[in-house]
């Protein structure tokens, strides 16, 4: 009995590539076979962004146009509100943005929306991490305790980077303990091995075989780091100059130990390097937060470009047909 995974990747405003890729994904789906993408997934696993995206199929009824939708420059520039403090160098000494934007959009569109609302017979995990208590948390469908709690308040824990937004305080019924969950993204960017172990305790009598995963990126960051410069950075430089944030949310290694474990054709990565390539003359910033009308509109066409390359074998994927071998990012032809 195959089960199909889901898993959504964190990286801010570039969940726009992500989203357009499904949309047209589920268009085709749709006119070829008469099914949507939830008819397909079994388990539905996303960090920061990705977890937006997830959750809107797991818990909504939502379909993937209006969730594409969702990345449009007016809710970009109302999650993105800066911080206006006093004596506050924004990203530096306090986050660089506000976070009630976040919040209120978030509520908005997921509305009273729970994580126990996914459909029998399926799950849903996103990924977040508490700091006072350094540990990971897996707001998942399968632990009774997180049943209860607002898809919207779980998507804004895992959509909580630092330096970019607030700690998130949440408390989950019913429960009276505090935690203070930042963005998944600093442990597990790319969440397919994350959902691939729950997956597997959901079903335990599921062969290993039998898993298959859809993995979805933002792109691929090809910005250089000053390697000799780096031997002097210290905390403030790494931030600024070196893109620590993005550097812990690398996504790479998950992608190498799905496709070094998994079976030969169970495994879609779907993802790009961020440069200018055939077939993508215009990449968009690798900025997780450049929420201009151009970069999302470019967002837009590297989804296009991803189902120019991905498109067939995910929709063969989706509807168990798929015969290929494994896939991984998209390597540059220049």
């Amino acid at each position: 009995m195959t089960k199909l995974i889901l898993a959504l990747d964190g990286g801010g405003i570039r969940g726009a590539a992500s989203a357009h890729f499904l949309n047209l994904v589920e268009q085709e789906l749709y006119s070829q076979h008469k099914i949507h993408i939830r008819d397909c997934i079994d388990f539905y696993a996303g960090t920061s962004t990705g977890s937006i995206i997830a959750l809107a199929l797991a818990t909504t009824n939502m379909n993937m146009n209006e969730i594409s939708a969702l990345y449009n420059i007016e809710n970009a520039k109302q999650m993105f509100t800066e911080n206006k403090g006093w004596f506050e160098i924004d990203g530096i000494n306090a986050p660089k943005y506000e976070g009630s934007g976040k919040t209120t959009l978030l509520a908005q569109h997921f509305k009273q929306a729970k994580i126990g609302d996914i459909a029998k017979n399926k799950h849903v995990l996103v990924v977040s991490y508490d700091v006072e208590k350094r540990i990971p948390v897996m707001i998942k469908s399968t632990k009774e305790k997180y049943l209860q709690l607002l898809s919207a308040e779980a998507a804004d824990a895992s959509c909580t980077a630092p330096s970019f937004f607030p700690t998130k305080n949440i408390t989950f019924p019913p429960e009276s303990t505090e935690h203070w969950l930042i963005d998944g993204g600093v442990i597990a960017n790319n969440p397919s091995m994350c959902a691939l172990a729950e997956a597997r305790k959901a079903w335990p009598k599921v062969s290993f075989d039998d898993f298959k995963v859809l993995s979805i990126g933002t792109g691929f960051m090809t910005r250089k780091i000053n390697g000799p410069a780096s031997q002097k950075w210290g905390g403030l430089q790494w931030l600024t100059q070196g893109n620590l944030i993005e550097l812990l949310s690398d996504e790479s290694i998950v992608a190498y130990q799905c496709l070094s474990l998994m079976k030969q054709g169970n495994y879609i990565r779907v993802n790009a390097s961020l440069q200018q390539q055939t077939g993508l003359v215009n990449p968009p910033d690798d900025a997780m937060d450049d929420i201009s009308k151009t970069n999302i509109d470019k967002l837009r066409q590297l989804g296009e470009f991803w189902f120019k390359h991905y498109g067939e074998s995910t929709i063969a994927l989706l509807t168990n047909s798929y015969n290929g071998p494994s896939l991984d990012r998209i390597v540059p032809q220049i």
